[in-house]
């Protein structure tokens, strides 16, 4: 008989009986044909059982036929305990769940490697080291001229590939000039080539494509765009397309797989970098740069060279710098140049979020190993109550093995169904967390395919639960001693049930100690979330709208000046403003000053061109001065003139009246006429930056007003819903001047919101979780009490029996468990306090040594442990003193 057919037969259970049976049978039968005596030919044939069980044993393989009768047999206990497997069924999915959504975020932003060949020897450029603004930092922005000098440098050792951060561009593909957005990188002319990819359709860019400034105004689509904006049209080749005044031909659509290697964003267009306008400058840093390590060579040496060629190129460059002190200078230049693995590719959300989702797996770890250990006391438990069945079980001569094999065949039922349930959690979890990652106008876009990583993880995980929660309980019910258990029990005082009692107080104490660092995680998370929430901003958000604008070219601040003039007569709209761009919305403008005429000082201030009314329409109190007139202007020939904050007045003058004073920010000087009151400038989690507020007019070197292509329009509305103002302002605009297109609007209080997106999502998910591991650590806690007064419930009838009171029982029956939560409490804050500093850094003005940070785990653990131990201490005092009697 084959293999495959004895594993088949050990699956056929019953029917393969009937059928040994029947051919047995058959055999008897035969010899009653043939004339001989029935009794006579039973005992010629010998024991049927023997015979029976010879059969089986050709027919089947045993051990799976073993393993078989116990999943049954398992299963029929399952459905014995429906209410307590439903429990454990239900806390393992949630953590399972749990763990396999976070390795599914984990895998897609920081492990699964890109579709190119040879991922493992792609590696990020970036430099460490103290910057213009005197923080250590991390940067990974590259000048294109220092990029070919180090590409050059290492020529032989590796290939270097400049590609842009991924940005939202406008641009029109049909002549009625309809904008729209789309995610577009600058890339080398030679990436596709040397990443090993092939067109879908036409054909990707060469070398050729990216030697000449401006030259080659090609485009190459990404396969996912091609099939979501055209419909995998085969005519879009040769099809064209204007950005800014520029018009691209696409030449290509990439492979289907490829979408880019900024993770998080999926690249729509790829254009060759030397169609970047600052393909020749060497003060503008705009791209990353990979390098492609050749095979066999080693990362030191190429590192090493890579970062003497970038130090002579900023030293050179340093030389030109003005408007800096010495100082600044040499820390900029004593930076280190590192090479960063990056197969899984190079993105801000892998940066953002990195210690994030680290920090949410060890949560969900935590919680597993709290639920693991919540069923293994179960699991105890219930092999302490079948302590009689086991002892009769060896008695006839079961093995110590077949014990434990049939205890983990239950476990692993249980572990199975907790996986189906689990995969169906992380199935709806993972995406709802990723949508919760970015504000709607830019969201992440992150592919979470359920492909063999994930199945193998599970699997894994799977299986390491299963021993997790059912290794200890089987070994336990396999020492089981027989002629004890068939006597009546073994006796809670012995040794075998103290063991036993140890056993499960010390996972209590695990238990306890995973969920109060949980909770006290949870905590310093929440209060984060509060506390950047709850900053004061220094303006009103509320009612305001963003225009964020662009014209077809470069246009002179009065007819800027006559689109805010049209849009203060549309209906519903109170007051309108200029500005560069929102405050909170990503820009960025700084500079080294110097006051009096003395050498620029080491801290940077920060500036915004604002048009006159943009304090009022951001309703930002003018402590001092006045604001903007209609000819006031951001230097030029002479001095300009500026509106400064509090910080920048106490960090510049001393905390003295700005009014009348002089700064200069390079060759341009200013004379400050406002002072205003802080607010923040580009990000909440800043300390408050000193700003310096400039008209939106400037003046150039001719005395000409500089023209502006792009701006936003601070529109302050009269409706409590701004957006409802949103597409009237999107059509008002081009009426009041055709060539000026809207490019995106948002409200200033979305701009606020999304400066918590990350602290938001953190804190949601671990009160979430915190309040799964206390709900588990409860429900351990009640079982282990619950198990400690059936075992004690002879003693406990004696000692009521006796005159023990209430109270006297109550202690008996918790003290135990109680002194188990203190000590994993304790063992908890521990914990908490050593591992804290590992994630520092994504708190905000919160310490661990906070006195409500410590306090509220211990709150909550008390109160779980009191609630928990209700219910047994009422069953305790409730036993009867004469049934415990009788039943000796």
């Amino acid at each position: 008989m084959s293999f495959l057919s004895r594993i088949g037969n050990a699956l056929r259970g019953e029917r393969l009986s009937r059928e040994i049976d029947e051919e047995l049978q058959s055999h008897l039968a035969e010899a009653s044909e043939q004339g001989r005596d029935p009794a006579e030919a039973r005992r010629a044939f010998g024991s049927t059982l023997r015979h029976r069980e010879a059969s089986r044993d050709v027919r089947l393989i045993a051990w799976i036929e073993s393993l078989r009768a116990d999943a049954v047999f398992g299963w029929r206990q399952l459905l014995k305990r429906k209410a307590t497997s439903a429990a454990a069924i239900l806390s393992l999915a949630l953590a399972i769940g749990a763990c396999t959504s976070a390795f599914r975020l984990i895998d897609a932003l920081l492990l699964r490697p890109l579709p190119v060949a040879d991922p493992e020897r792609l590696y990020a450029l970036e430099r460490q080291g103290i910057g213009f603004t005197g923080q250590f930092q991390t940067f990974d922005g590259w000048a294109y001229p220092a990029f070919r000098l180090m590409r050059a440098a290492v020529k032989d050792q590796a290939e270097l590939i400049a590609i842009s951060y991924a940005e939202r561009m406008d641009l029109t593909y049909r002549s009625d000039q309809e904008m729209e957005k789309a995610y577009l990188q600058y890339v080398s002319g030679w990436m596709f080539g040397s990443f090993g990819l092939r067109p879908s359709l036409g054909r990707l860019f060469t070398e050729n494509d990216d030697l000449k400034p401006g030259a080659h105004p090609y485009a190459v689509l990404s396969y996912d765009y091609w099939k979501r904006r055209f419909g995998q049209d085969p005519k879009i080749i040769g099809r064209t397309f204007q950005m800014g005044e520029r018009l691209f031909e696409i030449v290509g659509v990439g492979p289907e797989p490829f979408t880019g290697t900024e993770t998080g964003t999926v690249t729509d267009i790829f254009v060759p970098t030397m169609m970047h306008p600052g393909a020749v400058r060497d003060d503008w840093t705009w791209h990353r740069t990979l390098a492609r390590l050749n095979p066999g060579v080693a990362i030191e040496p190429v590192r090493a060279r890579l970062h003497a060629t970038s130090r002579a190129f900023e030293m050179e460059r340093a030389k030109g710098f003005t408007g800096m002190t010495r100082q600044s200078i040499d820390r900029f230049l004593n930076q280190t140049l590192l090479l960063e693995p990056a197969a899984a590719g190079a993105s801000g959300l892998q940066t953002d979020y990195r210690r994030s989702l680290l920090a949410l797996g060890v949560l969900v770890a935590l919680v597993l190993l709290i639920a693991c250990a919540n069923v293994a006391n179960l699991m105890t438990a219930q092999a302490a109550a079948r302590g009689r069945e086991m002892a009769l079980r060896v008695s006839i001569g079961a093995g110590r093995w077949r014990l434990v094999q049939m205890v983990l065949v239950e476990s692993a039922l249980l572990g199975l169904l907790a996986a189906a349930g689990g995969g169906l959690f992380a199935w709806w979890s993972a995406p709802f967390v990723v949508s919760r990652i970015n504000p709607p106008d830019n969201p992440a876009r992150i592919f979470l395919p359920a492909d063999w990583r994930v199945l193998a993880f599970g699997l894994a995980l799977t299986l390491g639960v299963t021993l997790l929660f059912g290794l200890a309980p089987a070994l336990r019910a396999s020492a089981v001693k027989p002629a004890s258990a068939l006597k009546g029990g073994e006796d809670p005082h012995g040794t075998f049930g103290l063991t036993r009692r140890r056993l499960m107080n010390a996972l209590i104490a695990v238990q306890v100690a995973f969920c109060f660092l949980v909770i006290f995680v949870a905590g310093l998370f929440a209060a984060t979330f509060e506390r950047l929430s709850n900053r004061p901003t220094g303006f009103s958000a509320e009612r305001v709208l963003t225009l964020d604008t662009v014209a077809q070219r470069a246009e002179a601040p009065v007819f800027w000046n006559q689109v805010a003039e049209h849009l203060r007569t549309v209906p519903g709209v109170e007051t309108v403003a200029l500005a560069g761009w929102p405050l909170l919305g990503g820009g960025a403008w700084n500079g080294f000053v110097s006051i009096n005429g003395a050498p620029p000082g080491p801290v940077l201030a920060y500036f915004l061109n604002v048009s006159p009314g943009w304090t009022d329409a951001m309703k930002i109190p003018l402590l001092d001065g006045r604001d903007f007139r209609a000819g006031d202007t951001s230097a030029g020939l002479g001095s300009g003139v500026a509106i400064v904050s509090e910080t920048f007045a106490k960090q510049f003058f001393d905390g003295d009246s700005p009014i009348g004073k002089l700064f200069a920010k390079g060759r341009d000087r200013y004379q400050v006429v406002g002072l205003v009151r802080d607010a923040p400038y580009r990000s909440m989690r800043e300390p408050l930056l000193p700003v310096a507020y400039v008209p939106f007019q400037s003046i150039d070197a001719n005395g000409a007003l500089r023209p502006i292509r792009n701006a936003s329009f601070i529109v302050r509305t009269s409706s409590a819903n701004p957006l409802a103002l949103a597409s009237t302002m999107r059509k008002e605009v081009p009426a009041a001047r055709p060539e000026f297109r809207v490019s995106n609007i948002r409200t200033q209080a979305e701009l606020v919101r999304a400066q918590t997106v990350r602290e938001r999502l953190l804190a949601m998910l671990a009160m979430f979780f915190a309040g799964v591991a206390l709900l588990l650590a409860g429900v351990g806690l009640y079982g282990v009490l619950d198990y400690g007064v059936l075992q004690r419930r002879r003693e406990i009838g004696i000692r009521i029996a006796i005159g023990a009171q209430a109270g006297d029982i109550a202690r008996r029956v918790t003290v135990d468990v109680f002194s188990m939560v203190i000590v994993g409490a304790v063992a908890g804050l521990a914990l908490g306090m050593a591992s804290v500093r590992y994630i520092e850094t994504l708190f905000y003005q919160v310490k661990a040594t906070d006195p409500g940070m410590l306090v509220l785990p211990w709150l909550a653990i008390l109160a779980a442990a009191l609630v928990a131990a209700l219910p047994a201490v009422i069953r305790a005092v409730r036993i009867d003193p004469a049934s415990m009697l009788r039943a000796d």
